[in-house]
């Protein structure tokens, strides 16, 4: 039987034998990055239009008594008198809401005595308001509703605004312009800029820009004989950004 190999020469030959079998392949060199997509960054924007078909308006009546007793049964007498004439004239009691309510005392501060003291305010009577916002469905009736309730004891007009029932129609509409505007522009600017437009890598929306309420307005009782109030809805504008990026290739 053959004897094994003594020594340091032969420990070191059987350790280089075993390292050769544990040799790993080369490491495949790292794939390339791919190029950088050339890109076309822009904003545009959709404007969509559309005749309003809502009013919403607040109304309201302010009532001042030397009781806050006093002061509360004439505010509810006239709010229920308010109530009830616009259900007559057809809105729908979804379509009225309590918006406000308060109850404060009414002070007068007098002037200074002769010997400079200060008398401190006195209560001279108390102030109820009451206030209900009122959705409109037929503009053409809002002016002759206006003037109704202020016949019957509404002293307080605020914030009549106009809306589109159906503004989400109206939102997507701003949508779909703000891409055409902005193709139409990335297009103008390969014709421009000698490239062609690739893909639509990316769209980011900034938002639909809804109209403000139309600045409060106040009307007192003394408008009480006046005639019909004038409403013009105008036209409701809504506004919708994007922001996008095109690739960009050579022309061919």
């Amino acid at each position: 039987m053959r004897q094994l190999a003594r020594g340091p020469a032969a420990a070191l030959a059987l350790l280089l034998a075993g390292a050769s079998l544990a040799v790993l392949p080369p490491v495949a060199a790292q794939a390339q990055e791919k190029p950088e997509i050339a890109r076309l960054s822009l904003s545009a924007e959709g404007i969509a239009t559309a005749v309003p078909d809502t009013a919403i308006v607040s109304a309201g009546v302010l009532a001042e008594k030397a009781t806050a007793a006093e002061a509360l049964d004439e505010n509810n007498a006239a709010m229920g008198a308010l109530v009830e004439e616009l259900k007559s004239a057809g809105i729908d009691e979804k379509d009225i809401r309590t918006s406000n309510f308060s109850i404060e005392p009414v002070y007068v501060y007098p002037g200074p005595r002769a010997d400079g003291e200060q008398e401190p305010p006195r209560i001279t009577g108390y102030r109820v308001s009451n206030t209900v916002t009122v959705r409109i469905r037929d503009i053409a009736a809002a002016g002759g509703l206006l003037d109704r309730v202020v016949r019957l004891g509404a002293n307080q007009i605020r914030g009549i605004e106009f809306a589109v029932s159906d503004d989400a129609a109206l939102l997507d509409e701003a949508r779909k312009r703000a891409i055409t505007e902005a193709r139409r522009k990335a297009e103008l600017y390969a014709e421009a800029g000698g490239f062609r437009l690739g893909r639509l890598l990316q769209v980011a929306e900034s938002g639909g820009l809804m109209p403000m309420p139309a600045p409060m307005m106040r009307m007192e009782a003394a408008m009480a004989d006046m005639k019909t109030v004038p409403v013009q809805a105008g036209e409701q504008e809504i506004r919708v950004g994007v922001q996008v990026q095109f690739e960009i290739l050579p022309t061919q």
